[in-house]
């Protein structure tokens, strides 16, 4: 069988036409990712159950035939695991119990105890393994340390980051030690992912954009950094995806600089002609079409959709979107884009 086109790709192999997955491809767009999330109950019983995962994990690739399945789950499962209480409230997302001080981090669980809480996880990932079709490659994850600790030290999402903010500026040594834990948890929860079956893995550091200066240093670069190089000591031939969405171009020119990832996925914000020339002569990019484009389709859509193939051509590239799939995109819209990519490769 000749090698799957996600990892021709991250191998550095530029392609005639790009392999094609999207960010959050089962979710709330699709009615049949609507009817399992039903029958499991609420969304973290969907995440913990491995035959429900396994089937909203297979849903897009069964109706759309994606080059990559990526594992149905959340990146707050791993803090979940650590002892952090999680619930989901519906229409706000995520709430959780913080984590703001010392007797907080000394209550949290040893990094040997979370497979009690994430092996439903690693049994998805096997189920996957076996499910998939032999040409789809399987995608494992992780939030990053930055990302993830924005959410414990807050208890939920906010816009503008300021509890993590005001946690370095009150006890930095708090959060520094929250930052290696978190280092220590993704590591050891990726490779299990590995072990269990996934192909590739990427680090979602969807909020490192709110870093600047040498704070992106310290808590974007340096973590993902440290988890990617521990990974590649144990699977050396085990592709990487980093996705720092929201750096400035110097940012990301830094990030390539010292982290050894494979491939850098892009927002929709990053203009394709920089990325092309400063990232797509060193490694793979993955992106970026804009996703709301997926909302409104039409012309525009599929124009858009050919200029991102037009303007990756010169290099290796997964096409992909710029940040998750919304829940309001019409799931004509993908065929659409799908159409558009091979139109632009023919």
């Amino acid at each position: 069988m000749s090698e799957k086109t996600i990892l021709k790709a991250l191998r550095g192999e530029t392609q005639e036409k790009p392999p094609v997955w999207m960010m959050r491809q089962a979710g709330r767009y699709l009615p049949e990712y609507r009817a399992t999330r039903a029958q499991a109950g609420d969304f973290l019983s969907l995440c913990y159950n491995p035959d429900l995962a396994t089937e909203v994990t297979l849903q897009p690739i069964r109706r759309y035939g994606f080059d990559a399945a990526i594992v149905f789950a959340d990146i707050l499962l791993l803090p979940q695991a650590l002892g952090v209480d999680l619930w989901f409230e519906t229409g706000e997302g995520p709430r959780m119990s913080t984590t703001t001080s010392v007797a907080d981090l000394d209550g949290l669980k040893p990094i040997a105890e979370v497979d009690e809480t994430l092996s439903p996880i690693y049994q998805t990932v096997r189920n996957l393994a076996g499910a998939l079709p032999e040409t789809t490659t399987l995608i494992g994850f992780a939030g990053a340390p930055w990302t993830v600790a924005t959410y414990m030290v807050a208890g939920r999402g906010t816009i503008d980051k300021k509890p993590a903010f005001d946690l370095i500026a009150q006890d930095q040594s708090v959060f520094d030690r929250l930052i290696d834990i978190l280092v220590e948890g993704t590591v050891h929860y990726l490779c299990a992912q590995i072990k269990a079956g996934a192909e590739v893995v990427k680090l979602f550091d969807s909020w490192a954009g709110s870093l600047q200066g040498d704070l992106f240093e310290r808590y974007s670069i340096q973590p993902n950094k440290q988890i990617t190089e521990r990974l590649k000591l144990q699977f050396p031939n085990t592709p990487i995806i980093a996705f720092p969405r929201g750096g400035t171009n110097d940012d990301l020119t830094k990030f390539v600089n010292q982290v050894p990832v494979d491939c850098m996925a892009i927002g929709a914000e990053v203009d394709r002609s920089w990325a092309h020339g400063a990232l797509q002569s060193r490694l793979c990019i993955q992106g970026n079409l804009d996703q709301s484009l997926l909302v409104t389709g039409g012309d525009e859509l599929r124009a858009e959709t050919k200029a991102v193939v037009e303007d990756f051509k010169g290099g290796p590239h997964i096409f992909n979107l710029g940040h998750g799939i919304t829940p309001d995109a019409n799931p004509d819209n993908v065929l659409v884009m799908l159409e558009a990519i091979s139109e632009a490769s023919g």
